[in-house]
């Protein structure tokens, strides 16, 4: 069975891809923060009858994303890396000129050097895939300039870039920068709280992650209402 490691995968978008292609037959990693809610997610994905290793942490440590490829071995291999965990730089968030740097500086290390630092891991085991693919879960705040988003969106724009480059240096891979639109997430509720306006749910948006693994188009960054409308 191919195996995948899914980041951010307690809830929202990442626990809601860990179930559809637990669905599909793959054996999962999974990585949250929240030993208690990454375990019952776990749960809920197993009972699908898939191989699951839920392992609590925190992407910025390397000795936590040496784990999570260690356990995709044992599983197996890595035949897909989903970076899909993300840290917003400030709750709510802010106009640049009151966004602390260290929350800056927290956003780029979840949303952009953790993310490197996992491929390069995964790196050896993905070449040795038949099929391996790498998924980062980009933003609309990458490439529109929207008031309050300016760190996160820069924490996404740098990752859309690495995501670019690593298509080039790795050309026996996938790897694709999806933008999978707003969602009612508890990261959203968490960015703009007085937002209330209806959006779809994670789960509505995932069908566009399966469409690109079953397509395979060529490496580069995809919007999920882009993919669907294909369908």
């Amino acid at each position: 069975m191919p195996v995948a490691i899914i980041t951010g995968a307690s809830k929202g978008l990442g626990r809601a891809l860990a179930e559809a292609l637990a669905a599909q037959g793959w054996d999962l990693v999974l990585d949250a923060r929240n030993a208690r809610v990454l375990g019952e997610a776990a749960r809920a994905v197993s009972a699908r009858g898939t191989r699951v290793e839920a392992l609590p942490g925190d992407v910025t440590d390397a000795g936590h994303r040496a784990g999570l490829v260690a356990a995709a071995r044992r599983l197996g291999g890595v035949d897909l890396l989903v970076h899909n965990a993300s840290a917003l730089g400030a709750e709510p968030l802010v106009r640049l000129a009151e966004l602390p740097l260290e929350g800056l500086r927290r956003a780029l290390e979840v949303n952009t050097v953790a993310a490197l630092g996992l491929v390069q891991e995964a790196l050896p085991a993905l070449r040795e895939a038949e099929r391996g693919a790498v998924i980062t879960v980009s933003s609309d705040a990458a490439v529109e300039a929207y008031e309050t988003w300016g760190g996160y969106g820069a924490s996404k724009a740098a990752l859309d870039h690495l995501a670019a480059v690593l298509a080039r240096e790795e050309p026996g891979l996938r790897v694709w920068a999806v933008d999978p639109g707003d969602m009612d997430t508890d990261l959203y509720a968490a960015a703009v709280p007085d937002d209330d306006a209806p959006r779809p749910a994670p789960k509505e948006v995932v069908p566009a992650f399966l469409r690109l693994l079953a397509k395979r188009p060529a490496s580069g960054r995809y919007s999920a209402s882009a993919l669907l409308e294909e369908r």
